[in-house]
């Protein structure tokens, strides 16, 4: 079957058929599973354009002795971004919106300066390389940032703000360099929301719905549950096993920062703002079948052009912090040195995670995607069962590189 078309459910499958990369991706798996890293996963891998690969195993809802299920709900946090990022492309190809245009042109109001107090230039492009001057309040000093005096969300806790308020409260913020001269990961993508909406006249959800959803039959995604019997709870590493999440986790990423304030619930709030940088809800499949899409030309989404621009590192000799070896695109990140990255993945692969736990690589040239959702933070997103996981995809296809290997195929 083409991961093009939406996935067929698994009892119109034949059996897998290729047992070495399916039992080396199983043996990760389970290993992290008896190893209580992870509480329940779906993975997905799509190689030369065919699903070779699809298991749900664990639990969804361990207290409920509930398994994962392969059309499992989850909290796609940053996996929000490249989606939205697409969003703002679409819109390039429609002519509605420019790469280098400078967003004040769409949101007259916001207009953040440097530390000094001089005005500064935005523009598309910057907002969606991460180069824009922003930052995260969870990666500011535990000792408190602008960011948190000035009330501003990162977009994973529930709160009353409006999108617009938020971005007000952002734009008193000052930024952390001149747009264009550094790079830093941040709440740029939920600014590009703000741009999206306002040249839709619409909401973001009602944007990403028309630009994304609807063009390749998607019903999953969006900024509020379709389903909350598929929503997997939220799970956090801990010892001896990750715990089921309390109603706010305050957990800091890096040692010494503020930490991100993660609140579950706000999935099953309609009334949350649409935060284009972290609060869709997806499926795995769904995820595959857009990553697939941009993969194979963009059709019907985008033109091969932006699609090729948006994998194209944007951030040149910038070093990405914690990313080495990689720079950024529009929207995720793309290797330039697999040495430097300590992967086996082919230069220009693309590569982002999610902080509720998810981890997804597009490698072109070996026209192969990988999608792993979880619902263990974080161990999901930059674990060691990421590093197993790729390395085992990666070994199980140079082992059997004269040889094809067998897709997933619907019953005839």
């Amino acid at each position: 079957m083409s991961v093009t078309e939406p996935l067929r459910p698994l009892q119109f499958l034949r059996a897998f058929e290729s047992v070495p990369l399916a039992s080396c991706i199983d043996a990760v798996l389970e290993q992290t599973l008896r190893d209580q890293r992870l509480v329940g996963a779906v993975v997905l891998v799509a190689h030369r354009g065919k699903l070779i690969y699809r298991r749900a195993a664990g639990f969804a809802d361990r207290e409920a002795r509930l398994p994962m299920r392969e059309d499992a709900l989850f909290r796609l946090s940053s996996v929000s971004k490249p989606i939205v990022s697409v969003a703002a492309l679409a819109l390039i190809d429609q002519g509605k919106l420019n790469l280098d245009d400078d967003i004040s042109r769409w949101l007259p109001d916001f207009k953040p300066t440097l530390s000094d107090g001089q005005p500064a230039t935005i523009t598309v492009r910057q907002l969606l390389s991460h180069t824009a001057g922003f930052t995260y309040g969870f990666l500011e000093s535990d000792q408190g940032g602008p960011y948190r005096d000035a009330g501003v969300s990162d977009g994973m806790e529930r709160s009353n703000l409006t999108l617009e308020e938020n971005l007000r409260r952002l734009s008193h913020a000052p930024l952390l360099y001149k747009p264009g001269s550094s790079w830093g990961y941040s709440i740029a993508t939920d600014v590009l929301g703000g741009v999206i909406a306002a040249v839709t006249g619409t909401s973001l959800a009602a944007a990403i719905d028309a630009l994304i959803a609807k063009p390749l039959g998607l019903r999953d995604i969006g900024f509020s549950v379709s389903d909350a019997s598929r929503l997997s709870p939220a799970y956090l590493n801990d010892q001896p096993q990750p715990r089921r999440m309390k109603e706010l986790e305050v957990v800091p990423v890096f040692e010494g920062t503020a930490g991100i304030k993660l609140e579950p619930s706000r999935a099953l709030d309609p009334q949350a703002f649409n935060s284009g940088g972290s609060g869709l809800i997806g499926s795995a499949g769904e995820f595959l079948q857009l990553l697939e899409t941009l993969r194979k030309g963009g059709a019907p989404l985008l033109p091969e052009a932006l699609v090729e621009e948006m994998a194209t590192n944007q951030t040149g000799e910038l070093e990405l912090e914690n990313w080495p070896g990689r720079g950024f695109g529009l929207g995720f990140t793309v290797l330039k040195d697999p040495a430097a990255a300590q992967t086996a993945e082919s230069v220009g692969s693309w590569r982002l995670g999610g902080a509720y736990g998810h981890s997804w690589f597009v490698d072109p040239t070996e026209q192969l995607t990988v999608v792993a959702f979880t619902n263990t933070a974080f161990e999901g997103m930059f674990g060691q069962f990421t590093v197993d996981l790729c390395n085992a995809v990666y070994g199980a296809i140079n082992s059997d590189r004269n040889n094809v290997v067998a897709p997933l195929e619907s019953d005839s």
